[in-house]
């Protein structure tokens, strides 16, 4: 797997301390290590950060959709409990909280990145 590990409070503060700017790194690197995971080379995480940029946010409620659907289908092929939380990180980042929904996928990257499933 080419998922990585990481902490979900250092992800929160580095975030709020940078204002921002850490935040997009981890959506570019989440959605690097998530495409090459499931083995979808056809889309690009800097234009997938450009759309989100160019739009003034309002594509990362896309965003978090897709790739919370993604994360569903990693969980099939690997074998692991599937919980789509595609909806409720959608709808926590219309209303403001997307750090809340970056943490529950993290969650469920973490999950799949310490080994507790095996293909």
């Amino acid at each position: 797997m080419y998922i990585q590990k990481k902490s979900i409070p250092m992800i929160i503060i580095l975030s709020l301390v940078t204002c921002g700017i850490y935040y997009l790194f981890w959506l570019y690197q989440t959605t690097t290590e998530v495409n090459n995971t499931v083995g979808d080379t056809s889309e690009s995480a800097g234009m997938e950060l450009v759309l989100i940029l160019v739009t003034c946010g309002i594509y990362s409620l896309y965003w978090y959709y897709k790739y919370c659907k993604k994360l569903v289908r990693l969980c099939e092929q690997v074998g692991a409990p599937q919980t789509d939380n595609s909806l409720v990180c959608l709808i926590l980042a219309v209303f403001g909280f997307s750090i809340v929904s970056g943490a529950i996928m993290q969650s469920q990257i973490n999950m799949l990145a310490d080994g507790m499933v095996r293909p």
